[in-house]
């Protein structure tokens, strides 16, 4: 297939708001001001809730908070492959963090209590979606990202009753009041932190109730990375992931707690779709730094194991999470939705990006015990 037959295919690189929380140090951090390509990483998060609320209205997914966190006036129809893309990574994700929190039952004790902290996190309706249908106590949810997201984000929880319901905040009981927030956000079950992640070092000898407030390091976590870290170089990025596996959740007077990565990203640069996607993103502005180093589905499993990721890594591009993780009869509909006569596309498309994931067990191998079934069918 000819390049120029390929479109810009931005919105389905970005999760929900990826691809954010680099920019704006704030008192998390050196001060800084953004530079031109950290301000165009910013901007991504609009073209993410606008491919989510195209999904949302056509009927992909079934999201009651996209509305309130797409901005006015931006709402695009998306081509049928980008709409069925954000379908299918929205859906894999949420399979992999519904697994590892576990059916709900309101008999759960605190004891069961989980934690979740998304990088980059955006406009991401996640949070939202998971605490209207748990009890607040059965989980913390964190997401980090620069300022300028952050504040946007609580601007928008501000002036919509729907999203601090969801939450919980801003009732006569609640911990915390909507008009107390700035560019952060503390309540028991949700934490938004202004921080950009190249301030988190191993070797940090800040106090890390002040880098991270609220989190609970003897939690079992997961951590989401939808095209955040991709935008880091790859020695940031995996200093990152290094923050979190060897800093806030391990230690000597502690046993290891379960811990787990999802990734989201791009992958296979080097062939024709994959040159015309890179180049598409540069016109843009936009580069991918880790995208050549971790270019394949194995280049990502062992980079999770480096990573501190030992008991267990896997991998599997779109096209495959598609056919094998998605139910005929919810492909049947999803295929009903709009006319795909870019089925070539599609395929090249769907083996262009890829969801990973790598845990280690810790004190519960019942924690990832979902994940690892999910490795075997990925592996076959």
């Amino acid at each position: 297939m000819a390049a120029p037959q390929i479109p810009n295919l931005n919105s389905l690189r970005r999760g929900r708001g990826r691809g954010r929380g680099i920019g704006r140090s704030t008192d998390n951090g050196p001060e800084s001001r953004p530079s031109g390509k950290d301000r165009i990483v910013q901007g991504t998060d609009n073209d993410a809730s606008v491919s989510r609320l195209s999904a949302v209205d056509l009927g992909y997914l079934t999201d009651a908070y996209a509305t309130a966190l797409t901005p006015r006036g931006s709402a695009t129809r998306r081509f049928p492959i980008i709409n069925r893309g954000t379908y299918v990574r929205t859906t894999a994700i949420d399979q992999l963090v519904t697994s590892f929190l576990g059916l709900y039952t309101p008999e759960q004790t605190q004891a069961k209590r989980k934690q979740i902290i998304s990088l980059g996190a955006g406009s991401d309706t996640r949070v939202f979606r998971i605490l209207s249908s748990r009890q607040p106590s059965d989980l913390v949810y964190h997401e980090i990202d620069f300022a300028v997201n952050t504040t946007s984000k609580i601007q928008a929880i501000r002036s919509t009753p729907q999203l601090q319901q969801a939450l919980g905040i801003n009732t006569p009981d609640a911990e915390v009041s909507i008009s107390e927030m700035g560019d952060a956000l503390h309540s028991p079950s949700y934490h938004i932190h202004p921080v950009d992640l190249r301030s988190l070092s191993v070797n940090s000898d800040r106090d890390l109730s002040t880098i991270l407030p609220g989190v609970e390091r003897e939690l079992p976590t997961l951590l989401v990375s939808e095209c955040c870290l991709i935008y880091l170089t790859p020695s940031e990025a995996e200093q990152v992931v290094k923050f979190f596996t060897e800093h806030l959740f391990q230690s000597e007077s502690q046993p290891t707690i379960p811990l787990g990565l999802v990734l989201y990203e791009p992958i296979r640069p080097d062939d024709a779709f994959g040159r015309t996607m890179v180049s598409n993103l540069a016109t843009r502005g936009i580069q991918l730094q880790t995208l050549h180093k971790y270019a394949s589905l194995e280049a990502q499993r062992c980079r999770l194991k480096e990573q501190g990721f030992g008991d267990g890594q896997a991998g599997a591009d779109i096209e495959f999470i598609w056919k094998n993780w998605v139910y005929e009869e919810e492909k049947e509909r999803v295929a009903g939705l709009e006319m795909l006569d870019e089925m070539e596309e599609w395929q090249l498309l769907a083996r262009h990006y890829c969801i990973a994931w790598g845990w280690r067990d810790g004190s519960d191998a019942s924690v990832f015990q979902g994940w690892t079934t999910l490795k075997a069918q990925s592996d076959n």
